[in-house]
């Protein structure tokens, strides 16, 4: 059991994605995976995140968000994006492409008041992310990519939505090439005359970006995704779900990770102290049972509740190692 007979089979270079809803262990698993794969297996590994609560930082105890890339250990680099600081520099990218296009001196107040509107939408977010993700793997050299997947959607919402902008760019595209008008608004705003392969040429840059990315994630034989679960109701429910999304993508989840286990001896604690351990414990023991049940051979690793946070290097090597080889069910 564990994760290291799914990478003898799989082999280790790739991409691995850790998703699944906040606080259940994505980023515990992404930094055992990384420490493992480049300490005992001689990777390069790049481990990845946007959380903005900067979760990497935290669990390596190193400042590293918005520091680029750093290295923790040797073979082992580490990335935390500022997903905002690039939502913001890609809208201030859109206005002086804007002023640039059509010769203006400054915005019109509604336009840049739209743009920097956009800020509060999710799908900026989400296609931050997704754009330093290609980046990163088109340009880093790293054998392993590890990417602690921020908790929208498992991924998923993030592959649906790249799609669908595909199919909006396109739309936009094809009417592009169609409608002469715009011509001569582009000429009443600039004076003269703008270049239509110019505009044409932006919307296929980002059309682009989207299907490297779309390529990226669906590429099942360089892209494996885990979800990360505990043992209760909501996150048994919530893993379901998960599950069907995938299928409805045609995608298929390499496996789950179940995280923050009981030991089995705390079912017998003994005293009035021990009551709400005990009864926790036998809770998850019900809860373990009927993820056997619906899951089964999906279950690929499962990690203790650890007796301290798993935070710095010693701990995160204890769970690089249940990780890769721990029991099973």
């Amino acid at each position: 059991m564990g994760l290291a007979s799914f990478f003898e089979s799989k082999g280790d270079k790739g991409i691995v994605i850790f998703a699944g809803k906040g606080g259940l262990g994505k980023t515990t698993c992404s930094a055992g995976l990384s420490h493992y794969m480049s300490q005992k297996r001689g990777r390069k590994v790049l481990c990845f995140s946007t959380d903005p609560q900067a979760s990497l930082s935290d669990i390596f105890d190193r400042d590293i968000f918005g520091k680029g890339i750093v290295q923790i250990e040797p073979k082992l680099d580490v990335v935390e994006i500022d997903a905002d600081k690039r939502v913001s520099d890609y809208q201030n990218e859109v206005k002086q492409k804007i002023l640039t296009m059509y010769g203006l001196q400054e915005l019109p107040p509604e336009i840049e008041e739209y743009i920097d509107s956009t800020s509060a939408e999710p799908a900026m977010y989400e296609s931050a992310t997704y754009d330093a993700m290609a980046d990163l793997v088109a340009t880093s050299h790293h054998d392993l990519y590890v990417f602690d997947m921020p908790p929208f959607g498992h991924g998923v919402r993030m592959i649906a939505m790249a799609e669908i902008l595909s199919k909006w760019v396109g739309k936009i595209t094809e009417a592009r090439e169609k409608a002469q008008e715009y011509e001569a608004v582009a000429a009443t705003l600039k004076g003269g005359k703008v270049s239509e392969d110019e505009v044409l040429r932006e919307l296929n840059d980002i059309q682009s970006k989207i299907t490297r990315f779309t390529d990226l994630m669906v590429d099942q034989k360089r892209t494996s995704f885990f979800m990360v679960l505990i043992p209760e109701r909501m996150a048994i429910l919530d893993t379901e779900r998960a599950l069907e999304m995938f299928d409805s993508l045609g995608l298929q989840m390499a496996g789950l990770i179940v995280n923050q286990i009981y030991p089995a001896e705390m079912r017998n604690a003994q005293g009035e102290a021990a009551a709400f351990l005990r009864n926790r414990a036998r809770m998850q023991e019900k809860y373990l049972d009927e993820i056997k049940s619906k899951f089964g051979s999906k279950v690929v690793a499962m990690l203790p509740m650890y007796p301290k946070e798993p935070r710095g290097l010693d701990m995160i090597s204890r769970v690089s190692e249940d990780l890769m080889h721990g029991p099973g069910l």
